[in-house]
């Protein structure tokens, strides 16, 4: 008597199957997502750059030339600051001297919970320009 030959797959064999593709799957939505979390982070770090380079443009405006003196923003600091609002949500940022020279810190911090796990993020952005302090 000849035994039969098993044909195709059993049923234990198509669930395996099945639950090794659903792994799978659950593994490349994680990183899909992780993916856009940090092309996310990537844009508002960018826009927080322009931001800054911004203010710097909006010191040298400022600047006198024939004087050498360093600018002072004023309110048109607060201007700035509510333009970039619009693009960058939860913005901070400040324009201050730094020190005697005519050097300015632009620090901008925004609130990046969307992305989960980081919470506010931070820039820096240091320009000199030529003068003096009076």
């Amino acid at each position: 008597m000849k035994a039969k030959q098993q044909r195709g797959f059993t049923l234990i064999e198509a669930l395996v199957a099945l639950l090794v593709l659903s792994i799978g799957l659950l593994g490349v939505a994680a990183m899909q997502l992780k993916s856009l979390q940090s092309a996310h982070a990537g844009y508002q770090r960018a826009t927080a750059s322009l931001a800054a380079q911004d203010a710097v443009e909006l010191l040298w405006s400022k600047f006198d030339a024939d004087e050498m003196e360093c600018p002072d923003l004023g309110g048109d600091e607060a201007a700035w600051q509510t333009r970039w609002r619009a693009v960058i949500p939860g913005l901070e940022g400040s324009v201050t001297p730094n020190g005697n020279e005519c050097v300015f810190d632009v620090v901008l911090s925004w609130d990046d919970s969307r992305l989960g796990d980081s919470g506010d993020a931070s820039f820096t952005y240091t320009t000199r320009l030529p003068g003096s302090r009076p």
